[in-house]
């Protein structure tokens, strides 16, 4: 019988960020990092442009601007129910694979505030007021919310936000503008509904979660997608995978051709936006972030990555880029870390740096 082999964290840090783009910045266009990376979170509208700034040799914002003005790609509610900047080719395919569990997180969150309302009511009574123009979902919310008297309006719209496959539509996400958060459908959006769930399509999203996340674990696919039943799927692959296992002896399932770099490779340091999925895409997040700064992430805090790992915060206000160690930095470990901050201060137009 073959021996597992067993992969540290530090093989498996190094792997992530080979994958993720943050080991070496790569000569691709907004497009296909978008597509390897499966998106990029959007719950702020600005984060997306530092996350490609990261990851993309010479990446200009509005590269990414233009894509999502010409509608080749959108911010539409995916992974565990959060927004996501995609491509509109992936809009299409992946928004049925996610729909059971928009709706199952939807009404865990909501049931107690829906009181008497059909769910296939509400989406049937919405879906033609996005479809005539784009609309903030409160809005649509209040025109309709006389049919259940006493529902807030903002619960309405929070369901209706999951129950109808919707993009918000710029201005909004503009790299450097302000815009409300306007919403229509996708089918209206980009010219077709999305396709139907498959099996096919869910084995096709765990594989390329392995190929730009792996090697992880069953749970670190469902923590990173928020779906349920992948133990089918990863059954349906298993021959197709190579596998290994952590330190802590879980099964490690990755692509076959997913790249493994020698432990020992130096990792630059890199900025990364709030809600970054190299930091939130895993149920074990112990490869790249210490466990005492765990909450830090889902609260919204910007990271840095010294050494590979987060190692600091950052905060840019009034043009004052800051740096908040989490540890004590080298002297070296400084030096990088503002060399990196003062190009970060170049995409925003200049500014000063506090470290």
């Amino acid at each position: 019988m073959t021996r597992m082999i067993t992969l540290d964290g530090r093989a498996l840090n190094r792997a992530l960020l080979a994958r993720q783009f943050l080991l070496r910045r790569q000569e691709l266009t907004a497009y296909a990092a978008l597509e390897h990376l499966v998106g990029l979170q959007a719950q702020e509208p600005q984060e997306p442009y530092v996350g490609l700034w990261s990851r993309l040799a010479a990446f200009d914002p509005l590269e990414l601007s233009k894509l999502i003005e010409e509608r080749t790609a959108v911010r539409t509610l995916l992974m565990r129910r959060t927004l996501h900047v995609v491509t509109a080719r992936d809009a299409l395919a992946l928004r049925a694979v996610h729909q059971p569990m928009l709706e199952a997180r939807m009404w865990a969150t909501l049931r107690r505030n829906l009181p008497g309302v059909d769910l296939a009511e509400l989406a049937a009574a919405g879906r033609p007021l996005f479809e005539g123009e784009p609309r903030m979902l409160t809005e649509v919310a209040r025109e309709i919310a006389g049919r259940w008297p006493g529902v807030a309006a903002r619960d309405l719209g929070d369901a209706l936000s999951c129950l109808v496959p919707l993009v918000q539509v710029p201005p909004r996400g503009l790299w450097g503008r302000k815009g409300a958060a306007r919403n229509t459908t996708v089918e209206r959006w980009l010219g077709q509904p999305p396709v139907p769930d498959t099996p096919e399509a869910v084995d096709g999203l765990v594989l390329r979660y392995l190929a730009a996340y792996g090697p992880a674990a069953s749970a670190d696919i469902r923590a990173w997608s928020g779906l349920s039943g992948l133990r089918e799927s990863v059954t349906r692959l298993r021959l197709r995978l190579r596998v290994f296992r952590d330190e802590r002896r879980r099964e490690l399932f990755d692509v076959p051709d997913g790249e493994l770099p020698d432990p020992g490779t130096p990792a630059p340091v890199r900025f990364l936006p709030a809600f970054d999925n190299v930091v939130l895409g895993f149920d074990d997040r112990g490869r790249i972030i210490d466990k005492e700064h765990r909450g830090l992430s889902v609260a919204g805090a910007r990271f840095v990555l010294v050494d590979g790992r987060v190692s600091a915060t950052w905060t840019l206000t009034g043009g004052v880029l800051g740096v908040d160690p989490l540890r004590p930095l080298s002297r070296g470990e400084r030096d990088e870390v503002a060399a990196e901050a003062r190009d970060l201060l170049a995409l925003y137009g200049g500014g000063s740096l506090r470290l």
